[in-house]
């Protein structure tokens, strides 16, 4: 079998549902764990049904999410997971929120709901329950919980090329963005295992896109239907994979890997 080599771009988890994404340079995975502090909060809607004492994987819709709410793409925001702390800033303000304060979390829920305009009809409950993580295919098993999304930039480029139009990896809020795989390749592989640094993981299934990729990440506009676009030029909605990890160890931005062909 001969291999391709490859290259971990970029690497990101997303503290809280919905809100923005955190760099990471290093962390340690394990297997059948998913990424560390990734998704393990969120602001759950009114009568979203999420219970922390019995937590169940609950549709993408039942939380603010970009799917619904396209403005979350102009907020920055930021969350201590050591502090409990989250910052939101807008094109005018910021503000911080302790989110170990019961009273702050009502704060933070009301500001969230100010700026983005939600017409609940009530606040949003700021939840969790580690190790229960709220990815988007937590519905599907629980294996899938602690899946971990790829991103392949091959695949990016050539749909770019087929479109006529450029398309910010970061619509696709991967935890991995990979590049040296030639374009969909990934989208073949269910089952296949790879390489990245010390880590194996396998392709579990191929990420069907929704609504929210329509948003542009810099302007927080709806400006490009991508699932529409995907079906049209490539026959399905897909863009990217979850993984899950076989073997585990460190994992460094830049590290350098191989992928089977």
């Amino acid at each position: 079998m001969t291999v391709t080599p490859i290259t971990l771009e970029q690497m990101y988890r997303f503290p809280v549902k919905g809100l923005s994404e955190e760099p990471v340079t290093a962390v340690t995975l394990s297997a059948g764990e998913g990424m560390p502090g990734d998704r393990l909060f969120g602001f759950a809607r009114y009568n979203s049904g999420f219970d922390p004492e019995n937590p169940q994987p609950l549709p993408k819709e039942n939380f603010v999410v970009l799917l619904n709410e396209a403005g979350l793409a102009g907020l920055q925001t930021r969350f201590d997971s050591a502090t409990q702390t989250l910052s939101i800033a807008t094109h005018d303000q910021s503000r911080r929120f302790d989110m170990r304060d019961a009273a702050e979390k009502v704060d933070a829920a009301s500001f969230l709901s100010d700026v983005l305009h939600l017409s609940d009809p009530e606040l949003p409950g700021f939840v969790s329950s580690a190790p229960h993580r709220f990815t988007d295919v937590s519905v599907i098993s629980p294996a899938m919980m602690n899946a971990i999304s790829v991103l392949n930039l091959a695949s990016v480029r050539a749909f770019e090329a087929q479109i006529g139009e450029a398309v910010h990896p970061a619509r696709f809020r991967a935890n991995l963005v990979i590049d040296g795989v030639p374009a969909y390749a990934e989208l073949e592989g269910v089952g296949a295992l790879f390489t990245l640094g010390s880590v194996t993981f396998r392709i579990i299934s191929r990420t069907k896109r929704c609504a929210a990729t329509e948003v542009n990440p810099e302007t927080a506009e709806r400006d490009l239907k991508v699932p529409y676009l995907l079906r049209k030029h490539l026959g399905h909605m897909d863009m990217g994979v979850y993984v899950e990890v076989v073997e585990g160890g460190d994992l460094r931005r830049g590290d350098l890997g191989s992928y089977p062909r």
